[in-house]
């Protein structure tokens, strides 16, 4: 890259980096909207409420909204890697079939589906290795968020079991 490319580049911030920019910046307003809604229903005893930690993780994302912004404009932000189709189908299926099955067949058959069609995205074992030991790991955390936290998870053919 030659020093007049460079100053092109320069004079145009990165428009993508200001949309995540703008993203951050979005979900900050909400979460402090949330907040501000939150302290209004539950009464508080001392300073320090419910709506302490979110007000903290809004500014947190704020301050995260502006160095992106920074980063645009001054064109440091980290380039990005080449965006592969193949990986992102079998995470984001995995995803949308884990919502779409979950009131039906339960947490843990459900979640070890979605375990194992990620762990495919990210390059991991073939489906019939994945599978089972996703649906395994799925059933130990249900019966440790069910059991031990008292938690309601969607049942299916295997909570009923216990």
């Amino acid at each position: 890259m030659t020093s007049q490319d460079e100053g092109k580049s320069r004079a145009r911030p990165d428009k993508a980096v200001l949309v995540i920019a703008v993203v951050l910046v979005g979900i900050a307003a909400l979460v402090a909207w949330d907040a501000a809604h939150l302290s209004a229903r539950v009464s508080t005893y001392s300073r320090v409420g419910a709506a302490a930690f979110p007000y903290t993780v809004a500014g947190a994302l704020a301050i995260l909204s502006l160095v992106t912004a920074i980063a645009a404009f001054r064109g440091t932000f980290p380039e990005r890697a080449p965006l592969e189709i193949g990986p992102l189908g079998w995470v984001a299926g995995g995803l949308f079939l884990q919502i779409a099955i979950l009131p039906f067949v339960g947490f843990s058959i459900a979640t070890g589906l979605m375990f194992a069609l990620v762990a495919r995205g990210f390059g991991g074992k073939p489906l019939w290795a994945s599978i089972p030991a996703g649906i395994v790991l799925s059933f130990v955390l249900y019966v440790l968020f069910s059991k031990g936290l008292q938690l309601s998870l969607p049942q299916g053919p295997l909570e009923r079991l216990i």
